[in-house]
C-alpha cells in the first residue's frame, strides 16, 4: 500500500514562482481583454504589459536571497535576482515603443503584448533554476513566442528570419537536451548542485571522462547557438536584419543574458571540478568569436548588420569573462550586461527614425551607411546622439561600455591571463574603425540626393526611449562603483 505525500504549501515556497507567475497571468489577462472587446485602443495593452512588468519588478525585489522553492527546482540566489531584474529592466524600456503601432503593425495585435509576457516569463524561468528540465521549458517557452515576434514583422524577409531563428533554436534544444540526457544517464539527477556532488566523487572512475567530454560538448554547441559564438554565429545577422530594430537590440541584450545565467551554473560546474579542457574551448570560442565578427563588421555595408556583427563581437567579448570562473569574471558579465543594454538598445532604436513603412531605401537594405549621410544637416540632435551610443559601443571612455570592457579586461588580468586582455584591446580598437565609418557618414559626408528617406515623425514614446539610453550611456561613469560593489555582493552570495 502506497503511503500518502503531504505536501504543505510552506514547504512549496510559492513566492519563488510568483515573478513567472505573474507575467504569464498578465498575457492570459490581455488574450482574455482582446476575447471581450477588440476594439479596445491598443495604447491599452501597451499601459497594461509597462504595469505588469512593473509588478513584476516588485516582486523581484521582494525575493529573498539564496531561496528553494516549488520542490527545489526554483533557485533564488543572487546572480536569479540580477538577472531577473535586468530582463525586467530590459523589458520596459523596450515596450513603450509599442505606443508607435500606426507604423508597425505588429504592435496592433493584442497577441503581441501576450506573447512579449509569455517570453518574460521563459527568460525567467531560465535563470531562476538549476533544474535542467526547467530550463529546458523556460528555454522553449522564449523562444517560441520571439520566434512569432519575429514574424510579425510587416517585412517579407521578417519570415525568412524567423524560419532561420527557428531552426537553429531546434537544433540548439536537440544539443541541450541529448547533453542532458548524458548528465543525467552520469548522475541519476537533473538538478545541477547533486551532479556536481556526483561527479566530484565519481572523477577518477575508468571512462568516466570521457562521457563528462560527451556532454560538455554537446552542451557548448547547444549555448554556442543561442549565444551566436563562433562558429554557430551565421544566423544572427539575417535574423536581426528580419526583425524590426528596436525588437533586433532586444535580441541582442535579453536572450542572451538569460543563456549567460544557464552558461555560468554548467560550465562553472565542469570547470570547478577541474575539466579543464572546458575553459580551453570557451577561451578558443570566445577569441574566435569576437575577432571573426570584428572582420566581418568591417566589409558590412547596412548598418543593422553591422550592428548585428557588433553584437555577436561583444558576445565573444564577455565570453572570455565566463571561462574566468571567478566572482570579478561573473561580476564583469553582468556589469558589461547592464551597461551595453542601454547603449544597444538605443543604437537599435536609433535605426527606426528613418524606417518607412513601405519603403526601403534600396532593393537589399533597409539601413545601409549611405542613408545617414549628411545626417547632422537634416537632423543634428539625432546624428549626436547616433554617435555618442557609437563611441560607447567603441569603448571609448568615459562612455558606459568603456567600464564593462575595462571591467572584463581587468579581471583577465587578475587571473593571469594577460594574453586575453591583450587579444580584448586590439579587437576593440578594430571595432572602432566601424563604428567611426557611421560617424564620419553622418558628420563628414553629403546627404543623397533624390531619395525619398524618411527623416521625420520621431514619436514622443521613441524620443523619450533614446533620450534614457543617452542619459545611461553618459552618465554611466557616476554609478559604476556602487553597481560593481551591488553586483559583487549578490554573486558573492551565491558561491560564485
Amino acid at each position: 500500500m502506497l503511503t500518502p505525500i503531504n505536501v504543505s504549501l510552506e514547504s512549496l515556497n510559492l513566492i519563488t514562482l510568483a515573478p513567472m507567475l505573474i507575467a504569464i497571468a498578465g498575457g492570459l489577462v490581455i488574450l482574455v481583454l482582446d476575447l471581450i472587446n477588440k476594439k479596445l485602443d491598443k495604447s491599452l495593452y501597451v499601459m497594461l504589459t509597462v504595469l505588469i512588468l512593473f509588478i513584476d519588478l516588485g516582486s523581484v525585489l521582494g525575493l529573498t536571497v539564496n531561496e528553494r522553492g516549488f520542490f527545489d527546482v526554483m533557485l533564488i540566489d543572487g546572480i536569479s535576482i540580477i538577472s531577473q531584474l535586468m530582463l525586467i529592466v530590459a523589458s520596459m524600456i523596450f515596450i513603450p515603443l509599442a505606443l508607435t503601432s500606426k507604423r508597425f503593425h505588429e504592435y496592433s495585435y493584442p497577441e503581441f503584448f501576450a506573447l512579449f509576457l509569455f517570453m518574460v516569463a521563459g527568460f525567467q524561468f531560465m535563470v531562476a533554476s538549476d533544474n535542467l528540465i526547467l530550463i529546458f521549458v523556460g528555454i522553449e517557452t522564449a523562444s517560441l513566442a520571439l520566434y512569432t515576434l519575429i514574424a510579425l514583422h510587416n517585412r517579407v524577409n521578417s519570415y525568412e528570419a524567423a524560419v532561420k531563428y527557428f531552426t537553429m533554436g531546434a537544433l540548439a534544444a536537440a544539443f541541450f537536451a541529448m547533453g542532458s540526457a548524458v548528465v543525467y544517464a552520469l548522475t541519476g539527477s537533473i538538478e545541477l548542485y547533486k551532479v556536481a556532488e556526483v561527479l566530484a566523487v565519481r572523477m577518477n572512475e575508468t571512462g568516466l571522462m570521457i562521457a563528462i567530454f560527451g556532454s560538455s560538448v554537446l552542451l557548448l554547441v547547444a549555448f554556442a547557438f543561442k549565444l551566436s559564438l563562433f562558429p554557430f554565429h551565421t544566423w544572427a545577422p539575417d535574423v536581426y536584419e528580419g526583425a524590426s530594430a528596436p525588437l533586433a537590440g532586444y535580441m541582442s541584450v535579453v536572450p542572451k543574458v538569460a543563456a549567460f545565467v544557464v552558461s555560468i551554473r554548467i560550465f562553472g560546474m565542469y570547470i570547478d571540478l577541474g575539466v579543464e579542457w572546458v575553459r580551453i574551448v570557451i577561451l578558443a570560442m570566445s577569441v574566435l568569436t569576437m575577432t571573426l565578427a570584428n572582420i566581418m563588421a568591417l566589409v558590412q555595408n547596412d548598418v543593422k548588420r553591422m550592428l548585428a556583427y557588433s553584437s555577436i563581437s561583444h558576445a565573444g567579448f564577455i565570453m572570455a569573462a565566463l571561462a574566468l570562473n571567478t566572482t570579478d569574471g561573473n561580476t564583469a558579465i553582468f556589469l558589461y550586461y547592464a551597461l551595453f543594454m542601454f547603449t544597444n538598445l538605443g543604437a537599435f532604436a536609433m535605426l527606426w527614425i528613418s524606417r518607412h513603412k513601405k519603403r526601403r531605401f534600396n532593393a537589399r537594405y533597409d539601413h545601409p551607411y549611405e542613408k545617414f549621410a549628411g545626417l547632422i544637416n537634416i537632423m543634428p540632435m539625432g546624428a549626436v546622439v547616433m554617435a555618442l551610443f557609437m563611441l560607447s559601443l567603441a569603448g571609448v571612455p568615459p562612455f558606459s561600455v568603456f567600464w564593462g570592457k575595462i571591467y572584463v579586461m581587468q579581471a583577465a588580468v587578475n587571473s593571469g591571463y594577460v594574453w586575453l586582455a591583450i587579444i580584448m584591446g586590439l579587437n576593440s580598437a578594430i571595432a572602432a574603425y566601424y563604428y567611426l565609418k557611421l560617424i564620419v557618414y553622418m558628420f563628414l559626408k553629403d546627404p543623397v540626393k533624390d531619395v525619398d528617406t524618411v527623416y521625420y515623425n520621431i514619436s514622443k514614446p521613441l524620443m523619450a526611449i533614446i533620450g534614457l539610453a543617452t542619459i545611461a550611456t553618459v552618465t554611466a561613469i557616476f554609478y559604476i562603483q556602487p553597481l560593481i560593489s551591488y553586483l559583487h555582493d549578490m554573486i558573492s552570495m551565491s558561491g560564485y
